[in-house]
């Protein structure tokens, strides 16, 4: 997609979005077949509920068959939420993610230099986060920060067999 039909749809959808009290994720426009695909991706701190994608997908519709944004042919729409794999990037990325494992790719400007680390968020300011690395061995997990400059990628890792806090409290 050109950047400058992708600034287009951003400028043209992104009031859609924060009316309903989302984030604009991404916009994905690729071919699949003789018809094109738009993909828009869309989140909050509270997550996204399928009832929330598919009225946001009815309005956008709309608003997409109002203008020609899409120019002349078919395409497909699809409104949905990010997978648990996204890439985080931004520091709201990093605050929704608190409490999770997370694995970084750290670049060299760290000081204990480049590499991977897998570490559970424990909280995020405007420099970076607050890790608990957890123990080996039955080691203690140990604190470390680490500034956003330092993360070269972080992900998401999916745990299942963590149990939930208000299963712990139980």
């Amino acid at each position: 997609m050109s950047t400058t039909q992708s600034d287009r749809l951003r400028g043209l959808l992104e009031p859609l979005v924060a009316a309903k009290g989302l984030d604009l994720e991404d916009i994905e426009l690729s071919r699949a077949g003789k018809r094109r695909m738009l993909r828009i991706i869309v989140d909050s701190d509270e997550g996204v509920e399928l009832d929330a994608c598919a009225e946001l997908s009815r309005e956008v519709s709309d608003k997409l068959d109002e203008t020609d944004a899409m120019g002349e042919g078919e395409y497909v729409l699809e409104v949905s939420s990010p997978g648990a794999d996204r890439p985080l990037t931004e520091q709201r990325h990093y605050v929704r993610a608190v409490g999770r494992l997370v694995k970084f790719q750290l670049s060299a400007g760290d000081e204990k230099g480049a590499g991977e680390l897998v570490a559970r968020i424990l909280g995020v300011d405007d420099e970076g986060l607050d890790l608990e690395v957890p123990g080996v061995k039955g080691r203690k997990a140990t604190a470390r920060r680490i500034a956003f400059a330092d993360i070269a990628r972080a992900r998401v890792e999916i745990e299942f067999n963590r149990k939930d806090k208000k299963e712990e409290e139980a």
